[in-house]
């Protein structure tokens, strides 16, 4: 065997996924090239090798290599939440900021078929879509009123940024029984545990695209999905764990800020500092720290500033960044969490989406004279929303719109809070989000003085003057 360096790809074109699995777990053990490896195998051996290491003998990580490209057409954004829930994975999702709805683009769930509420829940989500299109047709004047047509910018360039930024505004009468497409990039391994999650859900589409999934995996993959089966401790989670819940609060949480850090280290500085010195160094971990606790407040921020002071703007982090953890408690709408929950590094725990906790309304909505019928819009999504409880909570939260808030609980270290301050504070994010990572990004550099100017995206908007610019209330 050659000792010469090769580099080359394995044709999914050519090879199927799971004979690409076994090619590459048979180098731990074989001295042949990938390619004499592959061109020993057949798809009947494939299979058989799965069968007896993957499935019997549960070694997993072989199916990580077997990469599907998987196509999810005309599902729920409710349904988009619980594919996507799956941390190993790349998803691509029809955007509400960049694309329309039409007036049935919408889901209705089998769990109403012929139920006495179908008929309100149908009503419900066709004034919602109503309103979205009314919406879209009447906020061009305050549009233009709040972006001004600039310096050297064409009436074609001019046109496109206010349409954008209407649709940002009506996206928040669009429930979650909106229709979606997503495109889905995932291992043979973290299909299997997505697919048992969403087998496992209450809501019966969500079951179906798991089902529907499945079937089109097995046409690639027929060995290493087809046990799929549903995780009974979830189920039982979501039937139990409910009734040890306290009462709703009947205040909708006003009383409490809408972000708050609810635990942090409070030697988070000197941990990454010293989780650093240690990579570059010879010294263990306990040296490093003595050594950071002895530096000058000055050498300590040099290292901070080589640490984060000195990246470009696609620059990733060094992992030292990870060896400390922040959590927030969130309340943000669903439009916001929507993209928040495109964070998958991070922990997020997000409560069901109801209507308990008020909604935002855009101030462009209230100059274009609209918020009457905005919040009337509202107000329906809301009674058929308390009506359809009585089905299912899980039911019920089809006909709730983006401008609903709903509180998600977040654990991130400071590689990937950096990367979520950066990226959803810029200047082309959606406001609502926008307003979510400045605040985040305030409240580290109150505990990260190290880190904070790092931590300064747009050092001239705030999260208070992006409220103050583009909401007339948040809840």
């Amino acid at each position: 065997m050659s000792n010469e360096r090769q580099v080359y790809l394995l044709d999914p074109g050519q090879l199927p996924p799971e004979t690409i699995a076994v090619t590459f777990a048979k180098t731990s053990r074989s001295p042949q090239s990938f390619k004499e490896i592959a061109a020993e195998l057949t798809e009947e051996k494939s299979s058989q090798f799965h069968e007896k290491w993957v499935v019997n003998y549960g070694h997993s990580s072989v199916a990580e290599h077997a990469v599907l490209h998987i196509a999810v057409e005309n599902i729920s954004r409710l349904a988009v939440e619980a594919l996507e829930s799956n941390r190993l994975a790349s998803y691509t999702e029809k955007s509400s900021r960049y694309q329309t709805w039409g007036p049935l683009d919408f889901h209705i769930p089998q769990e109403l078929k012929d139920h006495p509420l179908e008929e309100i829940y149908t009503q419900t989500c066709q004034k919602l879509f109503e309103a979205y299109h009314l919406a879209l047709d009447v906020l061009s004047p305050a549009a233009k009123s709040m972006f001004p047509q600039q310096p050297e910018e064409t009436p074609a360039a001019w046109d496109r940024r206010l349409r954008t930024n209407m649709v940002d505004v009506a996206r928040y009468l669009l429930p979650a029984a909106s229709l979606a497409n997503v495109g889905v990039t995932i291992n043979a391994r973290a299909l299997e545990h997505a697919l048992r999650k969403m087998i496992s859900s209450p809501l019966q589409e969500v079951r179906q695209i798991a089902e529907e999934m499945k079937d089109a995996a097995l046409k690639e993959v027929p060995t290493l999905v087809k046990y799929i089966e549903s995780l009974p401790h979830l189920q039982k989670a979501y039937q139990m764990l409910p009734a040890f819940c306290p009462p709703q609060s009947t205040d909708n949480g006003q009383e409490q800020d809408w972000l708050r850090l609810v635990d942090w280290d409070p030697s988070a500085e000197e941990r990454i500092l010293a989780a650093a010195l240690y990579r570059f160094s010879g010294v263990s971990y306990t040296q490093a720290q003595d050594t950071i606790i002895k530096l000058s407040p000055a050498q300590k921020r040099e290292m901070a500033d080589l640490l984060l002071g000195n990246l470009r703007r696609h620059d990733i982090p060094l992992r030292e960044l990870e060896f400390t953890n922040f959590t927030f408690d969130l309340v943000l709408d669903q439009g916001a969490y929507f993209e928040l929950k495109r964070h998958r590094m991070m922990s997020q725990t997000p409560q069901s989406l109801t209507t308990h906790l008020g909604y935002a309304v855009p101030r462009m909505v209230t100059q274009a004279g609209f918020e009457q019928p905005f919040c009337e819009a509202m107000h329906t999504a809301q009674q058929a929303y308390e009506r359809l409880v009585d089905v299912s909570p899980c039911v019920a939260a089809y006909v709730v719109p983006n401008a609903f808030n709903r509180r998600v609980l977040i654990h991130t270290n400071l590689r990937s809070a950096y990367h979520l301050i950066n990226l959803r504070a810029a200047e082309n994010a959606h406001f609502a989000i926008r307003r979510a990572a400045q605040r985040i990004a305030e409240e580290l550099r109150s505990h990260l003085p190290l880190f904070a100017q790092s931590l300064s995206p747009n050092p001239a908007e705030s999260w208070q003057s992006l409220q103050e610019q583009f909401f007339t209330r948040v809840r």
